[in-house]
């Protein structure tokens, strides 16, 4: 039964149905007339009838074939058997198209002299998949003056080392390169604009081999946002030299987290872009914005630096670049249709999520397990995502509304509508996937593991409330 719900599910997912269709579908599943259904739901024996009609009618159009009540059950075993089949044809399609892969294996030093994945990929590393449409559309971008991309996805999903190689290529053209991450900064840095921009200019005046000399252009009158904009145009950008300069801003989430702070300097990134379209001295200037999440920041249209410029969104892996990685640990089983099939489940599991994969084929590569043990213990605290799952858990214990939030998404399959700030938090922490504001989880590992902890929860606050 559960089967055909699913199905039903996936054959009507452009036109979701209501509780009282889903009430008909599955008591007609069952067997039950029009008249047993409607008086098990209150509602009249023609109202059932109408809404049985339409939704036959529904499924007629979505499978191409009459579909009544009477021949429900046929129509769907056909459904699910051409699920089935057309899984297996997709499967020995990626078999036909990965057998012909190079196989990109490590064989020139052995498995104990990995790396064990932490952070970003090293530029010279065999087990960074390279994505054209990602790579050249960020390379070419920079070459344009005064430039403003935007870097965005969840943690550890790539954006580091996608930011590595755009400023790698940058280093080939010429450019200097400043690089600041947010993270860096002391807290104390936030406490009002005027500090931060201080900062900010005496940071980047020193990577770009420049004396400070902030008091000779800052003016009180003026304010920290003229200032700061006076100082770059009149002092670091006039006295290099010719040469494009490539600003790189990482975890600029960070100052999404003081509204004081960011609802002036997002906005002034903003105008120095659009600063460049009539001023060549800005021109010199190429932005790169990273960060995890959307701006939960209230900003009007005109002032928000990510309404313009080019944003790159980072996705997971597809199925084909997780197999290209597990040729490249030396996981050869990985060439063939059964092993295709074998990373099939893996995939499943972890949705492409790109340090997952690599933690995975690490321990894979090790011979520490099999990958059926690897999936059977994966979320639980004996896995070898034991030390991951602890440590999204321990950021959510210390805010309780995000810990509230989450287990509303755990709780069921469809999405769920959470507040806007919520919401933004749990996307970058990479535990959801978010369409606007509605959420679910990011992969099934994130749900297994988070359901169990719940239930936990849960149990332990009912036995203090017994005995209390």
């Amino acid at each position: 039964m559960d089967k055909f719900i699913e199905s039903v599910k996936k054959i009507l997912q452009d036109k979701p149905l209501g509780s009282i269709q889903w009430f008909v579908l599955y008591q007609s599943c069952l067997g039950k007339t029009y008249g047993e259904i409607a008086e098990a739901s209150g509602y009249g024996n023609n109202y059932i009838k109408e809404i049985g009609s339409e939704l036959w009618q529904d499924l007629s159009i979505a499978l191409g074939i009459r579909v009544t009540k009477k021949n429900l059950h046929l129509a769907l075993n056909k459904q699910l058997q051409y699920e089935i089949d057309n899984q297996e044809n997709q499967i020995e399609q990626k078999f036909s198209e990965e057998s012909s892969l190079e196989i990109v294996s490590p064989n020139f030093f052995s498995a104990s002299k990995i790396e064990f994945p932490s952070g970003p990929v090293a530029l010279d590393s065999p087990f960074y998949i390279n994505r054209p449409s990602l790579e050249e559309l960020v390379c070419n971008e920079i070459l344009h003056p005064g430039c403003l991309i935007r870097l965005k996805a969840p943690r550890k999903m790539g954006k580091s080392s996608l930011l590595n190689r755009m400023i790698a290529y940058a280093r080939e053209q010429a450019y200097q390169i400043v690089y600041l991450d947010f993270q860096e900064a002391d807290q104390d840095v936030f406490a009002s604009l005027d500090k931060f921009l201080r900062w900010f200019c005496i940071n980047v005046s020193r990577q770009l081999n420049l004396l400070p000399c902030i008091d000779d252009f800052w003016d009180v009158e003026m304010g920290s946002k003229v200032s700061c904009k006076i100082y770059f145009e009149a002092y670091l950008l006039q006295y290099i030299d010719d040469s494009p300069v490539v600003l790189a801003l990482n975890e600029v989430h960070r100052i999404f987290e003081h509204p004081n702070i960011a609802q002036d300097f997002l906005p002034m990134l903003r105008f120095w872009h659009e600063q460049a379209k009539q001023n060549q001295i800005w021109q010199k200037l190429r932005m790169v914005v990273v960060h995890t999440t959307e701006i939960y920041i209230p900003l009007k249209l005109n002032q928000s630096p990510f309404n313009v410029g080019i944003t790159i969104t980072l996705p997971p892996f597809t199925f084909k670049e997780v197999q290209n990685l597990a040729l490249r640990y030396g996981l050869n089983w990985s060439r063939n249709l059964e092993g295709i099939k074998r990373l099939v489940p893996l995939q499943a599991m972890i949705g492409g999520h790109p340090y997952l994969v690599n933690l995975a084929f690490y321990h894979l590569c090790q011979g520490e397990m099999t990958l059926e043990v690897l999936l059977e213990t994966a979320s639980t605290p004996v896995g070898i995502y034991g030390q991951h799952l602890r440590e999204l858990l321990t950021l959510l214990q210390a805010e309780p509304e995000l810990m509230s939030a989450m287990e509303q998404v755990i709780a069921t399959d469809k999405k769920v509508e959470l507040d806007a700030i919520a919401a933004y938090k749990l996307e970058s922490m990479g535990l959801v996937q978010l369409n606007g504001n509605q959420a679910s989880a990011m992969c099934e590992l994130y749900r297994l593991y988070f359901s169990q902890q719940f239930v936990k929860q849960n149990s332990a606050n009912a036995s203090r409330e017994f005995f209390s």
